[in-house]
């Protein structure tokens, strides 16, 4: 089961102080919450969906518009940025894969909180390179990461779409708790003995995301992506029927609400 908190880090901007030499005054903040539903797997390589809530913050100052942030992006915030560039620590949640989720006595893995970081770089005014890179401290233990190229187009804050691909990239030992049968697990399942030990690249997939303001304060948010496993996720007897898929879906859509002193 995986529960995502799409893009909370601009919270973290509320908790930290004002630098003391910062003597000029600054546009007023506006704050954009998102709340809705989400479809996403119940685990990597699932062939069911679940239910969860959708949450996005966006915080802008001024008349600026809301920063460009896609909906499967982990939660973080810039550590350094300049140039187009930007860096800083991410992390992320993973729910467990329970036997029950299943749908056959395989290994259970545990909840999982993934620490690591990204950075992104703007290689035009409407071109985003983003990567990332977690590793778990707990539960599957392994690391987790991707590659995304987004095209985003929009009219500042009235309406926004964008889109791209993405690949995911994991290492063995996250493929190992997610795709691998044991030997025990065969025996249980009947399922043919399985090693995930190949290609570092998990999924291809695309992803986009999109908002539209239908009154100063009222919007719309939205997105969706799809993976296909390749790889040891494809070639896994536990993605594949009938406990598994090779395709991957998930999507979101929430109301959005605007507020704070900068909105006129």
């Amino acid at each position: 089961m995986m529960i995502r908190f799409l893009a909370l880090a601009p919270l973290l901007a509320i908790a930290l102080p004002a630098h003391a030499q910062d003597d000029e005054p600054k546009p007023p903040r506006r704050y954009r919450v998102s709340l809705g539903p989400q479809l996403t797997p119940n685990y990597p390589g699932a062939d069911k969906l679940q239910l969860t809530p959708m949450v996005d913050v966006a915080i802008a100052r001024g008349d600026a518009p809301f920063p460009f942030v896609a909906a499967d992006d982990s939660f973080g915030f810039a550590a350094f940025e300049g140039g187009g560039f930007e860096i800083g620590p991410a992390a992320n949640f993973q729910g467990s894969r329970r036997r029950s989720e299943a749908g056959a006595p395989v290994d259970e893995v545990g909840t999982t909180i993934e620490l690591g970081g990204y950075a992104q770089y703007w290689l035009a005014k409407s071109l985003r390179l983003h990567t990332e890179l977690r590793k778990g401290i707990n539960g599957h233990k392994g690391l987790i990461g991707g590659v995304g190229l987004d095209y985003v187009a929009r009219d500042g804050d009235k309406w926004l779409v964008s889109i791209g691909p993405r690949i995911t990239l994991s290492d063995a030992k996250y493929r190992r708790a997610y795709f691998e049968v044991t030997p025990a697990v065969a025996a249980r399942t009947g399922l043919p003995v399985y090693r995930a030990d190949g290609s570092a690249v998990q999924a291809l997939g695309i992803s986009s995301t999109a908002t539209w303001q239908f009154s100063r304060r009222w919007g719309l948010y939205s997105y969706a992506r799809y993976d296909r496993l390749v790889g040891d996720g494809a070639d896994s007897p536990l993605s594949r029927g009938p406990i598994g898929s090779r395709d991957q879906l998930s999507g979101g859509l929430g109301l959005s609400f605007t507020f704070g002193k900068g909105v006129r």
